[in-house]
């Protein structure tokens, strides 16, 4: 807990909402954690940044959101980046992977901040024919145009390594080469819904890191265990140290792959991958709290909380629309029952 959380007082509403708690007869139990941890909560910054479509300069856009991190931008030079796009499968007709335009542009910015290598790397999980998929997307294009390297994690070689939260119950997980050894990952997913969580954004997105030749396809392994323990599971084992997420255009409805487009003409970048999340979830108008794997982060030195989030650039307000879900999740726009007091999400 840092000296600023130390010194912070309970607010009246913060005594009030522990009161009920405890005339209910629940004691401090669930929902006085909420107010503990709240200010447990590390302070994270997100950055938000318009973007109304692909044809205008990105790399520009990208360097000055960047820009407003420089202890990451520093920490880039001469270190090897990994870009983890979501590619996951191709319809003509819908916005499923983070778009090839975006992420030749986040090529040419890492390049610029002297990055000593940069490269693209994805295990697909639901086409096999990974070179078809790159192809059809126009991701093989884009790369070849700034000239970066592409790394099928499905068909690299494999690590294990030892779960701290082991959440799955998995004990390890195998790890491609190419994560293992590099110095820096950032997780580029597009802004979409989610059929079985809610939302995919930059944390569901490192799922495409575990390789389908060992987790089966669609991670089949993975969900069988569980996806929300799997993503922090994974999470934690990798620590990406950046996330920019493709809101430019995005899907709602029945996500990640059938939903329908929605011009969110959003970016959301930063540092901290839970408060990345829980931004643009509350651009997407999810209460962040319902994001299970979110959840589950907090005590794991996750940050939900509004309150402890700095916004950059633009705030939410501005941006912000409430997208299409599924008559299963309509909960999530729903504040949080009681411990919304303390907990902001």
């Amino acid at each position: 807990m840092d000296s600023s959380s130390r010194r912070r007082r309970f607010s009246r509403r913060d005594i009030l909402g522990i009161g009920l708690a405890l005339a209910g007869g629940s004691g401090l139990g669930v929902i006085g954690s909420h107010v503990v941890r709240r200010w447990r909560q590390p302070q994270a910054a997100v950055a938000i940044m318009r973007a109304e479509s692909y044809d205008q300069n990105l790399v520009e856009l990208l360097r000055d959101g960047l820009r407003l991190y420089p202890d990451f931008c520093r920490s880039v030079r001469g270190r090897r980046v990994v870009l983890k796009p979501n590619l996951v499968e191709y319809h003509s007709d819908r916005v499923v992977n983070t778009d090839p335009r975006f992420v030749a542009a986040a090529v040419e910015v890492f390049r610029q901040l002297d990055a000593r290598q940069v490269i693209v790397a994805e295990g697909p999980g639901h086409r096999r024919d990974t070179e078809w998929l790159l192809e059809e997307s126009g991701l093989e294009s884009a790369l070849r145009a700034v000239q970066a390297p592409f790394v099928d994690l499905n068909l690299e070689p494999l690590f294990p390594v030892t779960l701290t939260a082991n959440l799955s119950g998995l004990g390890r997980l195998w790890l491609p080469r190419a994560v293992l050894d590099t110095d820096i990952v950032v997780s580029m997913p597009k802004m979409k819904t989610h059929h079985l969580v809610g939302a995919t954004l930059s944390m569901k997105n490192m799922f495409g890191i575990l390789p389908g030749t060992k987790y089966g396809w669609p991670k089949n392994l993975l969900h069988w265990r569980g996806i929300e323990q799997c993503v922090v599971d994974v999470n934690v084992a990798v620590r990406p140290a950046f996330a920019i997420i493709d809101g430019i255009q995005a899907m709602e409805g029945d996500g990640p792959i059938y939903g329908d487009r929605v011009e969110a003409g959003v970016i959301v970048l930063g540092d901290r991958l839970t408060a990345v999340d829980s931004t643009a979830a509350r651009i997407m108008g999810i209460q962040p709290g319902h994001l299970t794997y979110l959840y589950r982060m907090l005590e794991r030195g996750g940050t939900i909380n509004e309150g402890r989030i700095s916004q950059r650039a633009e705030p939410i307000e501005a941006v912000q629309r409430n997208f299409v879900l599924t008559e299963a999740f309509q909960y999530m726009r729903k504040p949080l029952p009681i411990v919304d007091f303390a907990s902001g999400v």
